[in-house]
């Protein structure tokens, strides 16, 4: 609720303000041309940055592990890229939490910051920039932003009256607002979003004109469809944008909060959390001076709890600063347990730390984005990881590796040649050895790049690897059904046949490894290590060129060396003695080498 007569002093050229900002805005995305971006800017994915009132958990890993997957596929591609995370380190929260454990906020938040790397490091996120809210690069682009909004019109003193949440760091209308309970069955209030108790809070603080930009915000994603993925979120925030937009409290005065960047010359004011969090990505921009390069191809991951703010606030901040606004918005769902929330008081938080120890970076980072659902929250369980790993990993994946360069079936350890006769085409007809089954995995390879491609775009990674996988099975059931092993390889026949299997499953081998990348970087290394493929040989282009010699062109494989045996692909996990081990030693077990 707004009171006083300060809610009328808009400046009088705020509109005209507004319509030139939005007329000079670039919209444009990048088309797509023949599987390429056709002149694409460069390519900035940024996480959010994560609160530092508690320790990290698996949430934070899977934000993290979305936005370097997508990272690691545009640098494929070519692309110039960065890749942003960090910590949000101010707030309510921040100077509680500190205060509690009897510590300086700016000690206690590097402390934790400082997990928050550990972890990343553990599972081979390749951030490119993290960013810290306490930093004084950005708070001097907070200032900045804060100046150019207020210089615009868009800023005003006036008085809020209304629910707040601590917890969240939000405010709240009436309509986000229910009855619930507390630990002692006593009738409080609540967020009906997060279920966090909320407080009644009036305050004069500054005031940001959001209700301004309602139209333009409609206009904005009704012309750009694919601004929010997946869809489903798309059609939440233009559900929410039905509704009237109350102008956003965007300050707190100093009395209440100390643990923040003061308002540019109110010292009584200090700027709202989530205000100063949103500039963190225009910070890693180089915002103010050098940041046009870069923010011409932002693209955010956010978990749906924070929806709100980066489809509704975010761009509104961005229009009224004359920013373009973000290319996409990538959005996730959460992660449960027995499909209750992760919390502390349930006990049910799982350590991504320790996970990736006993299931091994490359199986955690697996697990996360197959069974992780963007539309849907999703159950995590210990024993889903260990049954996926040894299925697609050891097993499948593996065992297709392993058969394709164990010394018994590849005593020259080569990549063997291709003999066109056994495997013509299928318009010469099936002269040769090979059957229909064999050109339908063939066509399915030759696609796959594409495929994975068109899901990755769409935040689809789960369909991408459920494809990667079902070509993987094809290719066993391809050296199943031709058993090289039974071949008489001393005969000339059957030796170009055997060959010729060897050759189309390394092939296909190689698809794998270029486009596993993103997702399990050490395996996909491992795998194109194996086959002597070399570092410069791993971009997407050269996954376009699968079985060159089947399309009557040169194979530079062909003939070459394979790469030394550095064991196992994916050792197999034991599920029930890992679990066994933690129960009995407290701790978990030492990670298998990979």
């Amino acid at each position: 609720m707004l009171t006083g007569s300060c809610r009328g002093l808009r400046l009088k050229n705020s509109g005209a303000v507004l319509r030139r900002l939005v007329s000079e805005l670039p919209h444009a995305r990048p088309s797509l041309t023949t599987g390429r971006l056709s002149q694409a800017p460069p390519y900035y994915v940024t996480t959010p940055i994560f609160y530092v009132n508690a320790a990290p958990h698996l949430g934070h890993v899977h934000s993290a592990v979305i936005a370097d997957c997508l990272y690691r596929y545009r640098t494929l591609q070519g692309l110039g890229c960065r890749f942003a995370t960090g910590t949000d380190e101010h707030g309510l929260k921040i100077q509680q939490a500190a205060a509690a454990a009897g510590k300086d906020p700016l000690n206690f938040c590097t402390e934790v910051s400082s997990r928050f790397k550990e972890v990343f490091r553990s599972c081979s996120v390749s951030y490119t920039d993290y960013v810290r809210t306490t930093e004084d690069r950005h708070r001097r682009a907070v200032e900045h932003f804060w100046t150019v909004l207020l210089n615009n019109g868009f800023i005003y003193k006036g008085s809020y009256e209304g629910w707040y949440s601590t917890p969240d760091e939000s405010f709240l209308t009436p309509t986000q607002v229910t009855v619930g309970t507390d630990s002692l069955g006593r009738e409080i209030k609540v967020s009906t979003e997060s279920g966090h108790k909320v407080e009644w809070m009036k305050e004069d603080n500054y005031l940001f004109r959001l209700s301004d930009f309602h139209t333009e915000l409609q206009n904005w994603l009704k012309a750009n469809p694919k601004a929010i993925q997946p869809e489903k979120f798309y059609h939440l925030v233009l559900q929410w944008l039905e509704n009237d937009l109350p102008d956003l409290s965007v300050s707190r005065q100093r009395s209440r909060l100390q643990w923040g960047i003061p308002v540019p010359r109110d010292p009584e004011q200090t700027i709202y959390v989530w205000l100063d969090a949103l500039v963190n990505y225009l910070t890693v921009a180089g915002y103010p001076e050098k940041h046009s390069h870069w923010w011409s191809g932002v693209h955010h991951v956010v978990g749906k709890d924070i929806l709100k703010f980066h489809a509704i606030y975010w761009p509104a901040f961005l229009l009224a600063a004359g920013l373009p606004l973000p290319q996409a918005i990538y959005v996730h769902s959460h992660w449960t347990v027995q499909g209750k929330k992760m919390s502390k008081s349930l006990g049910n938080v799982v350590d991504p730390l320790e996970r990736s120890q006993r299931f091994t970076v490359d199986g955690l980072r697996y697990f996360l984005l197959r069974q992780g659902v963007p539309d849907t929250d999703c159950d995590y369980d210990d024993d889903k990881v260990v049954k996926l790993c040894n299925s697609e990993l050891a097993d499948s994946l593996g065992g297709l590796l392993n058969r394709c360069t164990a010394p018994s079936l590849n005593p020259e350890q080569v990549y063997p040649r291709f003999c066109d006769a056994s495997f013509p085409k299928v318009s010469e007809g099936l002269s040769g050895r090979a059957v229909l089954e064999d050109h339908k995995m063939v066509k399915a390879v030759s696609e796959l790049p594409a495929v994975v491609m068109e899901n990755f775009e769409n935040l689809h990674v789960y369909k991408a690897l459920e494809a990667i996988s079902g070509c993987v099975r094809l290719t066993n059931g391809f050296i199943q059904r031709h058993a090289p092993w039974k071949l008489n390889r001393s005969e000339p026949k059957d030796r170009l046949w055997h060959d010729t299997i060897l050759h189309v499953s390394m092939e296909c081998l190689r698809i794998y490894g270029i486009v596993l990348q993103p997702v399990v970087p050490g395996l996909a290394d491992k795998i194109l290590s194996r086959l002597g493929v070399k570092p410069g040989e791993r971009s997407w282009d050269h996954a376009l060129g699968f079985l060159s010699k089947h399309e009557g062109r040169d194979c530079p494989y062909e003939g070459r060396a394979l790469g030394p045996d550095t064991g196992v692909l994916f050792n197999r996990l034991e599920g029930n003695k890992l679990q066994a081990h933690s129960k009995k030693t407290g701790k978990p077990p030492k990670a298998r080498p990979q």
